[in-house]
């Protein structure tokens, strides 16, 4: 009975071991995001890409977390149902969590139509204007507003501090300075 349970232990050590090995490393390994955070073109457009999706298109949010530096907030401004004005803090947790399935069961597409930036050292400061989209193939934003980055490389890669954003208003339109030229 000793041999029988010994030879059952080791067949089952050597079926685990062998099934082990079969398994892809690929697998195993958290993906390489690197490439995406190495400039700030490359963080700016990573953020617009990974929030956006059609209906029912599920997004990448270890990605998007990995675009934040520690104790990141995503700031919403807008004004509360008195009309006064407020703004929300949130983590990227808190973001995913508020705005992750709303996205999905709805389509969102945010573009960015225009940029300007300023770079000093390792800490950079982008405005980004952006129009929104329930699909990739609607021609009329519902929404349409200004992404405030801040933006801080450790000598690594870039990392999001901040984003604060605002909505375009018909009170508050936004700034012929943040919109893209027009052609003659």
């Amino acid at each position: 009975m000793k041999k029988l349970l010994l030879l059952a232990f080791f067949s089952a050590l050597s079926v685990s071991s062998f099934a082990q090995d079969e398994t892809p490393k690929e697998e195993n390994q958290a993906p390489d995001y690197t490439q995406n955070v190495q400039t700030i073109d490359n963080i700016v457009r990573t953020l617009y890409d990974v929030i956006s999706g059609d209906k029912d298109e599920e997004r990448n949010w270890n990605l998007f977390k990995f675009l934040f530096y520690k104790d990141a907030k995503l700031i919403a401004s807008g004004k509360n149902q008195m009309r006064e004005a407020m703004v929300n803090y949130m983590s990227p947790g808190d973001y995913i969590k508020n705005s992750g399935k709303w996205m999905v069961e709805n389509g969102f597409h945010e573009r960015e139509i225009h940029r300007t930036s300023n770079t000093f050292g390792n800490m950079s400061q982008v405005f980004s204007t952006f129009e929104a989209f329930k699909s990739k193939d609607d021609e009329e934003p519902f929404m349409r507003g200004i992404n405030s980055i801040q933006l801080y490389n450790d000598g690594k890669r870039w990392w999001i501090l901040n984003i604060y954003w605002a909505n375009e208003t018909r009170r508050s339109p936004i700034p012929r300075s943040y919109l893209p030229k027009q052609k003659s």
